[in-house]
């Protein structure tokens, strides 16, 4: 069976991924260089590491990034990216990449043996830019992340082992085994994304506790041409793997992912032998279908969490701090969204324009979605795989309503798909003071829409992000002079807040940082009415929302979205 490594040099989808990107350099440490204190350090090159080290890089924050292996993942590990995802990728400039490799997919569908049961669609409306899902293998995204890294000028360094980890009041003195010998590096935030085991973890004694599932699943990547939709299909009780489940999903290169449900006592290592394999295949696929074997594993896995992400100047991501099934792509999608909530806050504090204390926040924050997460995965997890005579009763007579009846359908759980998590309990939102419609509240991402820029159409989600911005919505009244030189003033603010002006229709005098909402959707998502003001973060997350443009409040919430006293330089 063929492997793809990162020592190899592994076909993209305009380039290869050059092996060099790849080879060990002796650290400048070792070298006589003379030492310095990194901002931060991550540690673990995976999907995780690799968002946190881009966003790093992109605001221009010192650190390097360490990672004890020399290769790609292998096999379709991480397989389906997001729509949030994307978003942030598209923002660290790799969605571009990721999308034209991917396998775009919005529809699956659900059988009961050999019965289509129903199909589901996870964008049933238009005007989003990205799509609700793309399946890329983990190896070919972790590539284009670490080339856009090296065009960066990122500090990656292969074959560095993390043997130590001092954290002290100020800083962290991190011990950096190579082959060349070991040496020390001092930083002022360590930011660790290496994996479930977690070698960083157990340095520090930090425990991760849950639920462990003893259920085995096969994992075979195949090779073939087949004329399948590109769907993500799902059976319980199939004929040709009775009394078990099976997932289907497809990813570039004509490589086909097959989950196959083993149950608890089967030998994980006779499971992988390519005859065993190559006979379910063949039970599902019928003996006419050609293919190859690309990657085979047997795995188990667990729901548990660290209690806090923030230990100190020490902070956990991805698998290292939490873990969950792989039913319902929860876990890199949730590990790059805990990089995205991080990075943001390192820089303002990092910058001395926020306290320490807003890093606190993302405990506040991705605890509790971690939790989600968790809740979401294991409800999936005993819905496959039944425990007891009641709940296989339940879901079984779940599955026969499901094909008539809308309202069961609710039910089935063959892996809720990823969603990004709404901060409803956040210190750092401004309740709302106004009412509402929708699903906009504070703490919520934000939902795109297209909008017109001069004469071609551009999407919100490009202008946000990065840093805090304010939306405007004039609908059709002109904007003001007195609300014009308040958006003004927003950009001197000690935490600079850009403004954009949304229009309900194109005009002659739009200015150039207005956009047109010609298609209505802008106004829908967000319930805007003329003069209403939208507060983001950073990460694209609703920090707060007015009716009515008030440049106090405006500032006040701000003070509270970055952790600041609300001062005199601020309120004024």
């Amino acid at each position: 069976m063929k492997t793809l490594r990162g020592r190899q040099s592994v076909p993209c989808a305009d380039a290869v991924i050059d092996q060099d990107l790849f080879a060990y350099r002796k650290a400048p440490e070792l070298a006589g260089a003379a030492r310095h204190a990194y901002p931060v350090i991550v540690v673990g090159a995976g999907p995780v590491g690799l968002t946190a080290a881009l966003d790093l890089a992109q605001r221009d924050i010192g650190f390097m990034l360490v990672d004890e292996d020399e290769r790609l993942s292998e096999g379709s590990r991480a397989i389906c990216f997001a729509k949030r995802t994307l978003e942030i990728l598209d923002r660290l400039g790799c969605a571009d990449r990721a999308m034209s490799k991917g396998v775009v997919w919005n529809k699956g569908k659900v059988f009961l043996r050999d019965v289509l049961l129903y199909s589901f669609d996870l964008l049933p409306e238009s005007g989003y830019k990205h799509p609700a899902f793309i399946n890329l293998q983990q190896y070919y995204l972790e590539g284009f992340m670490i080339e856009r890294l090296r065009s960066l000028g990122a500090d990656l360094r292969w074959r560095n082992k993390v043997i130590a980890i001092e954290p002290g009041a100020d800083s962290v003195m991190v011990t950096i085994d190579t082959p060349d010998g070991p040496y020390r590096a001092r930083c002022q935030y360590l930011v660790v994304a290496d994996g479930a085991r977690s070698p960083a973890r157990h340095l520090l004694g930090l425990e991760s506790k849950g639920q462990v599932f003893r259920d085995r699943f096969l994992i075979a990547d195949v090779k073939m041409e087949a004329d399948f939709p590109t769907e993500r299909w799902f059976w319980f009780d199939p004929p040709f793997h009775p009394g078990r489940s099976v997932l289907l999903h497809r990813q570039s290169d004509n490589v086909w992912r097959i989950d196959f449900q083993l149950g608890r006592d089967a030998d994980p290592e006779a499971e992988k032998q390519p005859a065993q394999v190559i006979a379910r295949i063949r039970a599902m696929l019928g003996e006419r279908q050609t293919f190859e074997l690309v990657w085979v594993s047997v795995y188990t896995f667990q729901c548990r969490r660290m209690e806090r992400f923030r230990h100190g100047r020490v902070f956990f991501a991805g698998d290292a701090a939490h873990q969950v099934s792989p039913f319902g792509a929860r876990g890199a999608n949730s590990g790059m969204q805990d990089a995205d909530n991080l990075v943001w806050k390192l820089a303002l504090v990092l910058d001395g324009r926020a306290p320490d204390a807003l890093l606190d926040s993302y405990d506040a924050e991705r605890v509790p979605a971690a939790d989600e997460n968790i809740l979401h995965s294991t409800r999936s997890t005993d819905f496959i795989t039944p425990k007891s005579a009641v709940s296989r009763a339940f879901r079984d007579a779940t599955l026969q309503l499901a094909r008539y009846h809308a309202f069961a359908r609710k039910l089935v759980n063959s892996g809720r798909l990823s969603t990004p998590s709404t901060y409803l309990d956040s210190p750092l939102n401004t309740p709302g003071r106004d009412a509402f419609a929708g699903t906009l509240v504070p703490g919520a991402p934000a939902p795109d829409a297209p909008l017109l820029e001069g004469d071609g159409t551009t999407w919100l989600i490009d202008h946000l992000g990065g840093a805090f911005t304010g939306i405007y919505y004039a609908g059709a009244e002109s904007v003001a002079p007195g609300v014009a030189a308040t958006l003004d003033a927003f950009v001197r603010l000690p935490v600079a807040v850009k403004p954009l002006v949304v229009r309900a229709q194109v005009v002659a005098t739009l200015p150039t940082s207005g956009y047109a909402d010609v298609e209505g959707l802008f106004r829908q998502r967000f319930d805007a009415t003329p003069g209403a003001f939208y507060l983001f973060r950073p990460d694209q997350h609703l920090a707060a929302r007015w009716r009515r443009l008030d440049a106090a409040a405006v500032r006040a919430a701000l003070a509270r979205a970055t952790a600041n006293t609300v001062t005199s330089e601020v309120a004024a």
